[in-house]
């Protein structure tokens, strides 16, 4: 058993979450914002509680949730939300503006694909759309939810103690959002201007590949996924949906733009202030990666690998980061069995969450060289983590599953390093062959109890 520590305050709680999502809009400085849906946990808790805490730090009072379930794949089961798909109309649909219709008609060339019938454009002002983006917001991201899984994530330490995911999510929606598409009324809403820039272009080309994706192959075949709070895959399928946006918003302005219009042209803003560079990561992964994984295919197959992919859409991060990958055999489940009983009197579940590839290399990118997380994230083959609570204590435990008996190793090796280099108590066990355990918890006695388990 290898064990690393380090000392730091028992933190309050630890949480539960899904990210469910129905729709996307993009900001005018390229950044993604994700619309999700409203909902309540299926299993019984007690609302978080902000409270005061140490400086520089945010208190969240969660509660034990007693889901019973001795697999931590019947716990996620039981603590799962199933999103309920927002509407987000902005207005009434009106003829589509000629700006709009030349942009539809060089997606549907560079797609291959016609609109089989008119997608509905909603003009709407600035603050129109910034109010019907943040009451989805509030509808889709309960604060119990998403304070739980915060206090998880707090723990292991991937975000710091004095920012929530929600806040976090939020800040992703400042700035000026042009429009975005959202499948459940299947509108476009957009800032009615006829005289496009170059950014307006690229997001709107995107938004409509949403809208074509949607007529021909129905996202609406996400919100299940969402609804399962199968993390790793609504992860995976988001990054080929929202790739093929990139990839043929990037393709309609090196076709049709004005040649004397660079590249340089499009962004600009760079991301809001107060979003801990792990939530970065895991929001920009799906355009960045999925736009490189789109491009793979096209370049191999052309459009007709592009559509192989949106009909099937990828099902774990690894196949969108290894396109070579795509379709996979599907990876191993590991398990982490409920430990509350041992843990003691008043634990109980608070987060149950698939870990994929993405989701462990953003992690060790944190404390270690980008090449190294990268390596050692690679050969993944199946991840989850369980969160436990007695409304005081945190603790985490993580079961991963690799290729090769090689492979768990370097990833061993990896969490150590990056335990050493951080302030989180934490602990991880020598590989049993292809499988590695790793944990975290809020104070050194809870966490002798998880290094003994494991």
């Amino acid at each position: 058993m290898t064990r690393r520590r380090r000392r730091r305050p028992a933190a309050a709680v630890a949480v539960v979450a899904a990210f469910a999502l129905t729709g996307v809009a993009c900001t005018g400085d390229g950044i993604h914002i994700q619309i999700g849906t409203s909902a309540t946990p299926s299993a019984s808790a007690s609302p978080a509680v902000p409270s005061a805490s140490p400086a520089g730090s945010v208190a969240l009072h969660v509660q034990p949730v007693h889901t019973g379930e001795r697999r931590s794949a019947a716990a996620m089961r039981a603590l799962c939300v199933a999103p309920k798909p927002v509407s987000t109309g902005g207005g009434s649909a009106g003829p589509t503006p000629p700006s709009i219709q030349e942009v539809e008609r060089q997606v549907e060339t560079v797609r291959e694909l016609e609109y089989l019938h008119p997608v509905k454009a909603v003009p709407v002002s600035q603050e129109q759309i910034a109010r019907e983006l943040t009451q989805a917001f509030d509808d889709t991201y309960p604060a119990e939810f998403y304070d739980r899984r915060t206090v998880a994530w707090q723990t292991i330490g991937v975000i710091p103690r004095d920012v929530t995911i929600r806040d976090a999510l939020l800040a992703f929606q400042t700035g000026q959002v042009v429009g975005f598409y959202n499948p459940v009324d299947g509108e476009l809403v957009y800032i009615g201007d006829e005289d496009l820039d170059l950014t307006e272009r690229f997001v709107l080309a995107h938004e409509l590949t949403h809208a074509m994706d949607d007529q021909h192959f129905d996202l609406s075949r996400l919100d299940a996924v969402a609804a399962g709070c199968r993390d790793e895959a609504f992860t995976a399928a988001i990054g080929a949906v929202e790739g093929d946006a990139q990839y043929t918003a990037a393709q309609v302005l090196t076709r049709f733009q004005d040649p004397g219009a660079g590249f340089g042209d499009v962004g600009g803003g760079g991301i809001p202030q107060g979003v801990p560079p792990f939530i970065t990561q895991l929001q920009l992964w799906p355009y960045e990666a999925g736009q490189t994984f789109i491009t793979s295919l096209a370049s191999d197959g052309g459009v007709p690998e592009i559509n192989r992919a949106i009909t099937d859409l990828p099902t774990t991060t690894e196949q969108v980061i290894h396109p070579e990958q795509f379709p996979a055999p599907t990876p191993r489940t590991p398990d982490v069995t409920d430990l509350s009983e041992r843990l003691g009197s008043g634990w109980g579940d608070l987060d149950v969450m698939q870990v994929g590839e993405e989701w462990l290399r953003a992690m060790l990118d944190l404390r270690l060289d980008s090449g190294t997380a990268a390596d050692a994230a690679a050969g993944w083959n199946g991840g989850v983590y369980r969160a436990w609570t007695d409304g005081r204590e945190t603790a985490v435990m993580s079961k991963t599953a690799w290729d090769s008996p090689g492979d768990a190793q370097e990833f061993a090796d990896a969490v150590g390093r990056w335990i050493d280099a951080g302030h989180t108590s934490g602990f991880v066990a020598e590989p049993q062959g292809s499988t590695v355990t790793f944990g975290f918890a809020t104070t050194e006695a809870v966490l002798d109890v998880l290094s003994s388990a494991a």
